[in-house]
């Protein structure tokens, strides 16, 4: 009932008075790795469309060729299918609505084909000015960048002065006639009605000199022809938008519902740099976060569910997911909380997959002999991604150098006197023992204990200490031992008594 009543308050889009399925898009550039925001946009997305069964495409927008990386649709690929964001259409999963890939729909004629109907219109124009003439025209900056404010020169140009440079192959590119005068209003889901002054919308080139489309002209044009309800972006591009909807209401067609995301900073409310070492899906992934927590940690960027709750399974994000609760605030991606939230999807690992994932940082710390599964379940409910394992293990590898002061604990009343006593005197009980299981060895220990009539930290400390070289270790000092093996641990036990001695 909560789902239809859900329903019934949205009001799924309707074309030609028709509802429609909800079907939402993903429509990166094939040029690098996926940046965090990215990858915030398309999850977005995805739970949009499958949060009210609809579908989820994939369409990639290469026009831009020259920022084209080798290798990066590939990556596109990979980080949907590791991220769980099972598209429904694409390139590789026709749904009809195909070609999925830009360059592909170039060569159908779709985007000149729409660009000349609005030439028909008088909503575009055929521009020939040359670089010298464009460069001699005023310029503003716009959002810190410099642009240049088109003069509408060429729309003055009659049909036969038109025709005649087409018959002559004079270079041209085809421009959006916006009107100088009036306002222009569109509407997002997250910041409502926002109307613009007609006069701060400049002429946008459509179609480039080399006959490919422009990707705000290639966006409209593909979102209307595939059915396109919901369109998710950053909320950079809410300066564009005004721009979009004037060629939805040139074409005559019902604009989608637009949802303009939220900026994601750096911890100094900076914007999250793409040359960071966590700004995209495969950085994370080399720091050793895991899928499921990368995931969950990118969908609450922005969006808040009705709980407090933080921990999501992706099937649990889809049945929770409102896109009317996503912030209009700027959100920091906060490397603290999601090497948090990255330990509790460690902790909650069955011990295979665990040990599956923890295994190669493992070997490439511990060379010796030793029982890796045991050193792994020690450490799996401390570390909060993999590479922290090396710093906890170490120390099984190689007896590091160490400071007598670490014996004195004043909780457990030891100091560097008493400690070398208790290694005294244990040694020979440990030299005599044969079976180091973690449950003899703390028998042998604990008899110790009950006979000197001290508490348990007391002998621990400086045996733990002794066999570690460590302040904190991930177990007691009895398991430590048993990974040890006896030769290892007598061995550091009487290093342990020389360095007291001394």
């Amino acid at each position: 009932l909560r789902g239809i009543h859900k329903l019934d308050m949205r009001k799924r889009p309707r074309r030609n008075g028709v509802k429609m399925k909800i079907r939402t898009r993903y429509a990166p550039s094939p040029t690098g790795k996926m940046h965090v925001g990215n990858l915030r946009s398309a999850l977005y997305e995805f739970l949009i469309a499958k949060h009210e069964g609809g579908d989820f495409m994939l369409r990639i927008e290469d026009t831009d060729q020259g920022r084209y990386v080798e290798g990066a649709t590939e990556i596109i690929y990979r980080t949907l299918e590791k991220a769980g964001l099972k598209h429904d259409e694409g390139p590789d999963k026709d749904g009809g609505y195909g070609p999925y890939v830009q360059s592909e729909r170039i060569k159908t004629g779709i985007y000149m084909k729409y660009a000349r109907e609005l030439i028909e219109k008088g909503e575009a124009y055929y521009c020939f000015c040359d670089k010298e003439r464009l460069s001699s025209l005023k310029t503003e900056v716009v959002e810190g960048k410099e642009i240049t404010i088109y003069d509408k020169h060429c729309l003055s140009l009659s049909k036969e002065e038109v025709e005649a440079n087409l018959a002559a192959g004079k270079p041209y590119v085809i421009r959006q006639n916006n009107p100088a005068e009036g306002t222009t209003t569109f509407h997002d889901e997250l910041y409502g009605d926002i109307t613009v002054e007609n006069a701060e919308l400049d002429d946008m080139i459509l179609i480039k000199s080399d006959g490919f489309p422009t990707y705000n002209f290639a966006n409209v044009v593909d979102d209307h022809t595939m059915d396109i309800t919901h369109v998710v972006r950053g909320n950079e591009y809410l300066s564009s938008s005004p721009k979009y909807t004037r060629l939805y209401e040139a074409f005559g067609w019902e604009p989608p519902k637009y949802v303009h995301l939220p900026l994601v900073t750096d911890e100094n409310h900076k914007k999250l740099a793409k040359r960071g070492g966590s700004a995209s899906f495969e950085d994370l992934l080399e720091q050793g976060f895991v899928t499921e927590a990368i995931v969950n940690f990118i969908a609450l960027l922005g969006w808040s569910p009705e709980s407090n709750r933080e921990i999501f399974t992706l099937d649990e994000l889809i049945r929770e997911f409102d896109y009317h609760r996503i912030s209009k605030s700027p959100t920091v991606f906060d490397l603290v909380k999601l090497r948090w939230m990255n330990g509790e999807y460690i902790k909650g690992m069955d011990f295979d997959t665990y040990y599956e994932m923890a295994e190669p940082y493992l070997k490439k710390t511990l060379s010796r002999e030793l029982d890796l599964k045991k050193i792994a379940a020690m450490v799996k409910t401390r570390i909060e991604v993999f590479p922290d394992i090396a710093e906890m293990v170490d120390f099984f590898e190689e007896l590091p150098e160490y400071d007598t002061a670490m014996y004195t604990h004043k909780k457990m009343k030891t100091n560097e006197q008493s400690s070398l006593e208790v290694l005294t005197e244990v040694l020979p009980l440990l030299e005599a023992q044969e079976d180091y299981s973690n449950d003899a060895l703390y028998a042998v220990l604990a008899g110790y204990v009950e006979k000197k009539g001290c508490k348990n930290g007391y002998v621990m400390w400086p045996v733990r200490t002794a066999v570690s070289g460590r302040q904190t270790t991930p177990a007691g000092a009895t398991e430590i031992m048993e990974v040890l093996g006896k030769e290892e641990s007598l061995k550091r036990i009487r290093k342990g008594i020389a360095l007291l001695n001394k």
